[in-house]
């Protein structure tokens, strides 16, 4: 598949939304999109049940420990290596994008600028890495509401500090509702 028809196989879909004829045409990509739906759905549990039980104090472990647990699960049942990064990074040292994902953040939020809606974008491509290729896909991350408690413009101070205390690195915060958070990131050899 060339990468136009790549691209508009992956661009716009939801992930609530069922597959259309033809994003079924690359299985690469309906592969990627099943595995950030089992992602964001098990870390927003976890969250969520984390909240409910500590409040979002409780969330930070969830995000700093079982994310990349999460991740890494994911990783060895599925033969892709499955992340999360952003352009403004809680944990520097796991998360930051490298080269290709730093350039697909910089376009997603110039979608966003362009009225495009965040929970739509995806972009996928084939790449060359060191003489093999590989698939890479990113999904956008919408800021939600579940998020700002941690990432929003006004955190709550004893929030803030356990945040601190978690990542003395920490530049996720000042996000608004609907903003790019960031994005899940994979890839796998062809």
């Amino acid at each position: 598949m060339n990468r136009i028809a790549l691209l508009a196989a992956v661009s716009g879909i939801a992930l609530s939304a069922s597959l259309p004829a033809r994003a079924a045409e690359d299985p690469n990509a309906a592969a990627a999109k099943g595995i950030v739906k089992e992602f964001a759905t098990s870390l927003k549990g976890e969250l969520q049940a984390a909240i409910k039980e500590g409040g979002p104090i409780s969330a930070i472990a969830v995000c700093k420990d079982r994310a990349p647990a999460i991740a890494k699960q994911l990783s060895e049942k599925s033969g892709w290596e499955v992340g999360r990064t952003s352009l403004k990074l809680r944990n520097p040292e796991l998360n930051a994008p490298d080269g290709w994902e730093k350039q697909v953040l910089v376009k997603f939020e110039e979608r966003k600028t362009a009225g495009e809606d965040p929970e739509t974008m995806a972009y996928a491509e084939v790449v060359d890495a060191g003489g093999t290729k590989q698939y890479r896909f990113m999904k956008a991350v919408p800021t939600g509401d579940l998020c700002l408690a941690c990432h929003g413009d006004s955190i709550n101070p004893d929030i803030a500090a356990a945040l601190d205390k978690a990542y003395p690195n920490d530049q996720a915060r000042g996000f608004r509702l609907g903003d790019i958070r960031g994005a899940f990131t994979l890839s796998k050899p062809l």
